[in-house]
């Protein structure tokens, strides 16, 4: 157990910050796997779109390397194109 109180503060606020980007990477996921699910054409564009910008935010808010987020849409656009021709 920690002793000092920012090492208790250190905890505290990790937990917070450990809690909501596990939420992110779950929406993250969420987005990809309903972008690979869809359908139909309109809504598959739609939901990359949506997929792309999730992504984006992830890498911008550092939950993500900016890298990551950049293989993740270059790979989803390459699924993406391959299922139009």
């Amino acid at each position: 157990m920690a002793h000092h109180k920012s090492a208790i503060k250190r905890i505290r606020t990790n937990r917070t910050r450990n809690l909501r980007n596990r939420r992110y990477r779950s929406m993250m996921r969420t987005s990809i796997r309903r972008f690979r699910e869809a359908l139909d054409a309109e809504s598959r564009r739609e939901r990359l779109h949506t997929a792309c910008a999730i992504l984006d935010r992830m890498a911008s808010k550092g939950i993500i390397h900016r890298n990551t987020a950049a293989r993740r849409k270059s790979r989803l656009h390459r699924y993406a194109s391959r299922l139009e021709t």
